[in-house]
């Protein structure tokens, strides 16, 4: 007899977080193991950010907030989507969770009913469809095109049915950091305008890391006829290197807004204060060093690229943004590793990647695209570089 219920049969654990738990199971067992794995930068959250959670501590800030955000902060947030998107949004239009992964969530339990679509462009985030399947929904995997990693206005149209209630619309991308111009996203918009009863979820985490004078536009801001149905979603996590903090916060309509409260209240309640307090420092606050930061991401992917197109068997892409890169596996499939086996996917080279060289990268088959990997270049140029040395040796090693 089981306790746990049918639904998360459907739900798989996150490969992102088994391949970082698996890297520090083998470096506490004293393996040599290089973690590509992780989604986060490795910069300290900057210390003004940091200043401003200590002052609400010692100033006794630590009780309950309104449930889904600080007035203050929905405030700063309103001021950011005037400011860097072009959006005008109300207080009452905002809300504010623990993580961008929970303002997902909310939106998709507050509006999904049985037999709902999701349109989930591939290469995606992996929980995306996790996300959708517990909401009650059904995950609906559109190809996007797979030298570009981009949906296509073809593809999109084609996906869209009756049923359809969302897209889930994620540029600069997690895992390709594929990133979507102007005129990418206005073909994208067009489409949508003819499909009126589709909502459209834009995932802007990755929004200020966008790379050689790429221009980041989301879609309310391209199209405002869309303003209304547009849910866009951002957090301080990635650009402020606040992953631990734990805010993501998103501006949509108003109904929407207040059924995600709703939620809120019966799930979490509100995010922690101290964090919230934070989040209003790093909007309000200098915003110069993410340039900064965004340059040194920029060397490293290109360090990235470079390494690995120069490994045998291996194709790598430029991405756009993020701090991903998504290279192709295709020319190592059917070749025997070190260990005798043979690679027959994208998991299997990830695994003997780990096992012959110690670096631990994510299977792009968890990503709905394979056969790729995913590595995060955010962590130490010598951490790259040695782990891109690796990589070139194991692809040596395969016959």
């Amino acid at each position: 007899m089981s306790f746990i219920a049918e639904q998360l049969s459907r739900v798989k654990p996150s490969a992102t977080i088994a391949v970082t738990n698996k890297a520090r199971e083998l470096k506490a067992a004293g393996r040599d193991v290089i973690g590509l794995g992780a989604g986060e930068p490795d910069f300290d959250t900057p210390d003004n950010i940091k200043a401003a959670a200590i002052k609400a501590i010692n100033e006794g800030k630590t009780k309950y907030t309104a449930v889904d955000g600080l007035p203050e902060l929905k405030e700063a947030i309103c001021a950011k989507f005037k400011r860097e998107n072009g959006l005008d949004y109300q207080p009452n239009q905002i809300t504010v969770g623990t993580g961008g992964k929970q303002v997902l969530y909310n939106a998709l339990v507050c509006t999904l009913n049985p037999g709902d679509e999701v349109l989930i462009p591939t290469p995606y985030w992996v929980s995306y469809p996790d996300m959708v399947l517990l909401a009650g929904g059904e995950p609906v995997v559109v190809e996007a095109d797979k030298a570009t990693f981009k949906l296509t206005p073809e593809a999109l149209d084609a996906a869209i049915t009756p049923k359809t209630k969302w897209l889930i619309f994620n540029s600069p991308s997690n895992p390709s950091g594929a990133a979507y111009s102007e005129a990418e996203l206005k073909a994208l918009t067009d489409v949508l305008l003819k499909h009126p009863h589709v909502l459209i979820m834009s995932d802007d985490m990755y929004e200020h890391l966008v790379y050689d004078d790429f221009k980041f536009t989301t879609p309310a801001q391209i199209e405002p006829k869309l303003y209304d149905r547009t849910l866009t979603v951002n957090g301080v996590s990635k650009a402020y290197a606040m992953t631990g903090w734990r805010i993501g916060y998103a501006g949509g309509p108003v109904e929407l807004i207040k059924a995600m409260a709703k939620l809120q209240s019966q799930s979490t309640s509100n995010p922690s204060s101290i964090s919230q307090y934070a989040s209003v420092e790093a909007l309000n606050g200098p915003q110069d060093f993410i340039a900064e930061r965004a340059e040194v991401f920029k060397q490293r992917r290109d360090l990235v690229v470079n390494a690995l197109n120069d490994c045998e068997g291996i194709s790598c892409p430029m991405p756009e943004g993020a701090f991903y890169v998504y290279p192709s596996c295709a020319d190592c499939i059917g070749k025997t590793a070190p260990s005798g086996k043979v690679i027959e996917t994208d998991e299997d080279f990830v695994t003997e990647l780990l096992e012959a060289e110690g670096v631990a990268v994510v299977q792009g088959s968890a990503f709905g695209l394979g056969p790729n990997f995913r590595i995060s270049y955010a962590t130490s140029t010598e951490a790259l570089t040695e782990a891109c040395a690796r990589i070139k040796k194991f692809c040596a090693s395969l016959k």
